[in-house]
């Protein structure tokens, strides 16, 4: 849990971070949102590869390996004295959590008894969904009362506390042992149904979410002290999405998995219908901000079920279509933007959003259909003995 908060903060500090290292620095702003954009296009690309590659090695080497890789490129950007050492400590970072997100999942549901696999996955995304809501604000609140450098080696501290921590406890096993390694009921239609749905779910989230601020203020009405508030909103009802849905993964995995990525749309195309109205702008904005950690979880715990091989590489795999799709969003609605304005970057991305739905529910209604095909098979074995009675 530790170390998924100091990775997401790691993430995304450079956001409440971005005035004061553009003035350290002397770069623009633009310029260090790119360490934003760069972090998740590497994790993107290097998930599934670097999954692969480390497949026999054994999960407290690779975490205490990733781990070292954390604070190594922490106490770089702390120490970075210009921007290119700056974005090359970023990019190391954004390898160590690409393979991270990958291998953490298995190792902790692995600790636990398979009955309780969702519980674990919803603990763990509480504490990735802290990082929004504490690490950033705190780092950001501590950057503004030092320097920049500060909270960043902060983080470095963190990340000694989480290493010491698994190299200590955390038992040594090969990575293909434990019912964790493989999925409980490997389904490579599922597998690529759920990818997809992230893929799209993730796109449309984006599509908008990158443009919330511009929303709030110029549809909603909102001064910017408001909408400062209203993102703290937004970040708690993450935290209280991912703790609800935790409870209710083990129980209902794939109706879990529909609702969040329908609320994801209710709350998109909610505040493209009636953002313009404050008071349902805030409902909606919470629906949305407590949708979007869910739709990860979901999708995080049915690769768990579902994956046709090892977990490691299918949840590598839903990491990586989970990052191409944050890029792919904001460049759709910085494309769609100055046609149609913020509002039609809402509309966009719930559209695409309820096309992940009908990806989900058509596969849902599918499988009745595909059942009573087979059971309408000839069953070779009948068939035999008509033959041999004719």
């Amino acid at each position: 849990m530790l170390a998924a908060f100091t990775f997401n903060t790691a993430e995304n500090l450079p956001i409440g971070l971005l005035e004061l290292i553009s003035r350290g620095l002397d770069v623009s702003p633009s310029s260090v949102g790119y360490l934003v954009t760069g972090y998740g296009v590497t994790v993107a690309v290097v998930s599934l590869p670097l999954a692969h590659a480390t497949r026999a090695t054994p999960r407290r080497q690779v975490l205490t390996g990733l781990l070292t890789g954390l604070v190594v490129s922490s106490l770089m950007s702390a120490l970075a004295t210009s921007y290119g050492m700056l974005l090359v400590a970023r990019l190391l970072t954004a390898l160590a959590q690409a393979l991270f997100w990958a291998v953490m999942g298995p190792v902790a549901v692995s600790l636990f008894a398979p009955e309780v696999r969702g519980r674990v996955v919803g603990v763990l995304s509480v504490a990735g969904s802290l990082a929004l809501v504490l690490g950033v604000p705190a780092g950001t609140w501590l950057g503004q009362h030092s320097d920049w450098p500060v909270p960043l080696g902060v983080l470095a501290g963190l990340g000694v506390l989480s290493l010491l921590m698994i190299a200590v406890l955390l038992p040594t096993s090969r990575p293909e042992e434990g019912h964790a390694a493989y999925g409980t009921t490997p389904d490579t239609r599922r597998f690529g149904i759920v990818l997809a749905t992230t893929a799209l779910s993730v796109t449309g989230a984006f599509a908008g979410y990158t443009y919330i601020v511009k929303f709030l203020g110029e549809v909603s009405g909102f001064s910017q002290g408001t909408v400062s508030a209203l993102l703290a909103v937004s970040g708690v009802s993450g935290v209280v999405g991912v703790s609800i849905t935790g409870a209710l993964l083990d129980r209902h995995p794939r109706g879990t998995l529909t609702t969040a990525v329908a609320t994801q749309a209710a709350g998109l195309l909610g505040l493209y219908a009636a953002g313009s109205t404050p008071g349902a702008a805030v409902a909606f904005l919470a629906l949305l901000g407590g949708s979007l950690g869910p739709v990860f979880m979901a999708t995080q715990n049915e690769m768990l079920r579902c994956a046709p091989g090892r977990t490691e590489i299918a949840l590598a795999a839903n990491s990586g279509a989970y990052n191409a799709g944050i890029a792919a969003g904001a460049a759709l609605g910085g494309l769609v933007l100055p046609l149609t304005g913020v509002r039609g970057t809402f509309v966009v991305g719930g559209l695409l959003t309820v096309g992940a739905c009908a990806v989900v529910l058509g596969e849902r209604l599918m499988r009745p259909s595909a059942r009573a095909a087979q059971e309408a098979r000839p069953d070779p074995s009948t068939q035999d003995s008509v033959v041999e009675r004719g």
